[in-house]
């Protein structure tokens, strides 16, 4: 690439989530040499915080992290940004699996083993289809810290762990708020 074309690519920031470690020597190098600039992020968290902080243009991402479910994180990616596409690789290759990454926001599904050229041109694709009509972002996902709650499926993770919502145990931070739904209060709000 030459020119103004290239130096346009160059400031292409995508993020890439994964903690493999081949994988995480490899696509960084495919992504510059595409003309992109490579941010990478070992788990979910990692990603959620670069994204708000660097503004990614694209993000490839793995399914399977040791932190946050791979669905969970393209929510939350959308959650700050409505239309940043996202190209979503994994292991699992059952249709299931593509369906939920699908579902979850991603706009394109590689199944492993993949080739890097098949990556980076499926890269060079998503901006295409981003600029399309898209669906609006799901909102029912809100994200704080690491604290993940899920609307429409009713469930909240802290640091990857599900949590099992009782009538006692520590002070609360999540309030219900009648008829209206909840809120989140620091402890030392004491109500």
């Amino acid at each position: 690439m030459t020119g103004t074309s290239g130096s346009r690519n160059s400031r292409v920031r995508v993020l890439i989530v994964d903690d493999e470690p081949a994988l995480t020597e490899l696509l960084p190098g495919a992504v510059t040499e595409a003309g992109r600039r490579p941010h990478p992020a070992p788990d979910g968290h990692s990603a959620l915080r670069i994204a708000r902080g660097r503004a990614p243009h694209a993000v490839v991402l793995d399914g399977m992290l040791p932190d946050l479910d791979g669905v969970q994180v393209p929510r939350g990616l959308r959650y700050e940004n409505p239309r940043l596409p996202v190209l979503m690789f994994t292991a699992r290759d059952a249709a299931e699996h593509r369906l939920d990454g699908l579902e979850a926001g991603a706009d394109d599904y590689v199944t492993k083993p993949f080739s890097l050229e098949e990556v980076v041109l499926r890269l060079r694709g998503l901006p295409r289809r981003a600029a399309g009509e898209r669906p609006p972002a799901d909102d029912s996902v809100r994200v704080l810290g690491d604290l993940v709650l899920t609307g429409e499926t009713r469930e909240a993770r802290r640091a990857g762990a599900p949590i099992r919502f009782t009538a006692s145990g520590r002070a609360p931070m999540i309030h219900t708020v009648r008829g209206m739904g909840y809120a989140l209060r620091p402890v030392e709000d004491g109500r």
